[in-house]
């Protein structure tokens, strides 16, 4: 993905940008990652698409996944995705979970700490493992 996008910081510029900045950029990373293999695997209409889409986009299923996928991270993984998950976040969406937003977070805060470090074929074996 570097011929569409210059992910120019290094690992430890990345580290230290706020887990919420990680989140931010995992959140669509995923969504993008949903919408082309929904897009790869069925026939669907943009509308139809955008519905199963929204299934696996939404904070009770990214908690799922996390929590799915857990004890296949590594050590760093966990701490990436400890810090995401403590992070102290003042919106929280009306209809969903506390709980779950904050593990929803986390997952996208791992994602995106694995896409802006450039971790991309780990970050392949991390959707592998999120069965859509």
């Amino acid at each position: 993905m570097d011929y569409l996008i210059d992910r120019a910081k290094s690992e430890e510029e990345v580290n230290m940008l706020s887990p919420l900045t990680w989140a931010y950029v995992g959140d669509c990373i995923f969504e993008l990652y949903i919408r082309t293999n929904l897009v790869n695997k069925s026939k669907l209409k943009p509308h139809k698409l955008h519905i199963e889409t929204i299934k696996y986009v939404k904070a009770k299923a990214q908690a799922d996944f996390l929590k799915a996928i857990e004890d296949k991270l590594t050590e760093r993984e966990l701490d990436i995705v400890r810090r995401a998950r403590n992070t102290q976040n003042h919106h929280l969406p009306k209809n969903a979970d506390p709980a779950d937003y904050m593990y929803a977070t986390a997952f996208e805060g791992l994602v995106g700490f694995l896409y802006l470090t450039k971790q991309d074929e780990r970050l392949k074996e991390i959707f592998e493992m999120v069965e859509i």
